[in-house]
C-alpha cells in the first residue's frame, strides 16, 4: 500500500511536461473553436454560379468575431470566400495543368505535411505546388516546414487546386508544379 502513493507521485511528476506544452504556432489554433484546430472538411466547396466580382471592393473574410481575415472553412463545412465567379480574369491560366494533374489524393483522407519551401514553391511527398499570387497575403501565418495541408480540386477554375491548412482552417489557390 505504501508503494501506491509513490507511484502516483512519480506519474504526476512525469506528466507535468505534457501539461506545460503549448502550441508553438501561436494562439491561432484555439482562438476560434469553429475554424481550424485540426478540423478537415469532408469535401471541397460546391461549384459557384456567381458572376465575377473583380470590380467590387475587396470583401472581408472574418465573417464572425475572431475568424481569420482569409478564406476559411467552418466546422460545418461552409467554405467562406469561395463565392467568386468562374470567369474572373485572375483565375485564368494560359496552360491549365501545364505540369500534369495532382494524383496524390484529394480531401479528408489525404492529409499532407509540408516539408519545405515557401509560398511560391512548397512541397510534400515529392509533389510541388505554388500559391496563387493573388492569395499570397493569406499565407503569412503558414509554417512551410510543418503545417498539414489537404488538397481539394477547385470546381470553378481549371488548373487550380485549393490547399487547406488544417491548423489554421484557411485555404488558398495553388498551382501544381509536378513531381
Amino acid at each position: 500500500m505504501k508503494l501506491l502513493p509513490g507511484v502516483l507521485t512519480a506519474a504526476l511528476i512525469l506528466s507535468l511536461p505534457a501539461f506545460a506544452q503549448r502550441d508553438d504556432h501561436g494562439s491561432h489554433g484555439d482562438r476560434h473553436h469553429d475554424v481550424g484546430g485540426g478540423y478537415v472538411p469532408h469535401h471541397g466547396p460546391a461549384a459557384s454560379h456567381g458572376k465575377p466580382h473583380e470590380d467590387a471592393p475587396r470583401r472581408a473574410f472574418n465573417d464572425r468575431e475572431g475568424h481569420p481575415e482569409a478564406p476559411h472553412v467552418h466546422r460545418n463545412g461552409e467554405w467562406v470566400g469561395h463565392e467568386g465567379g468562374r470567369d474572373e480574369a485572375r483565375f485564368h491560366l494560359d496552360h491549365p495543368w501545364e505540369h500534369g494533374r495532382f494524383t496524390g489524393g484529394f480531401g479528408r483522407g489525404h492529409r499532407w505535411r509540408i516539408e519545405g519551401g515557401g509560398p511560391s514553391r512548397f512541397w510534400f511527398n515529392g509533389f510541388y505546388f505554388g500559391v496563387a499570387p493573388f492569395d499570397l497575403a493569406y499565407t503569412n501565418d503558414w509554417y512551410w516546414d510543418r503545417d498539414d495541408v489537404v488538397i481539394y480540386e477547385d470546381p470553378d477554375h481549371d488548373g487550380w487546386y485549393l490547399a487547406y491548412n488544417a491548423r489554421l482552417g484557411t485555404y488558398v489557390h495553388v498551382n501544381y508544379f509536378g513531381r
